[in-house]
């Protein structure tokens, strides 16, 4: 499942373990508060408890997107966006 994660995060620290987290789940960095990836729901669900543990919920804001490929292809971008097809895993599918 195509996800967005995008956060708000004060400390560091914090903001650093999320980074971690996004990466090991599998997510691509696409700005930098951002991450989008193709990722199954179980290792999803995980993604959401490893950072809820660790986020301070009165000053932290974190919000995970799920979208379907069909609404992924009607995203519009502008500038210097994201490699597409290399976050929906269309580049991982052709050698696999």
């Amino acid at each position: 499942m195509l996800t967005w994660v995008v956060y708000d995060i004060t400390v560091d620290k914090t903001r650093n373990k999320v980074v971690r987290y996004c990466k090991n789940a599998g997510l691509y960095r696409v700005q930098k508060s951002v991450f989008l990836g193709d990722v199954e729901k179980n290792r999803l669900d995980e993604l959401h408890l490893q950072c809820e543990e660790i986020i301070d919920k009165k000053t932290d804001s974190l919000y995970i997107f799920p979208m379907c490929r069909e609404d992924f292809d009607k995203v519009r971008t502008s500038g210097n966006a994201f490699d597409r097809k290399l976050v929906s895993d269309e580049i991982l599918s052709l050698f696999f």
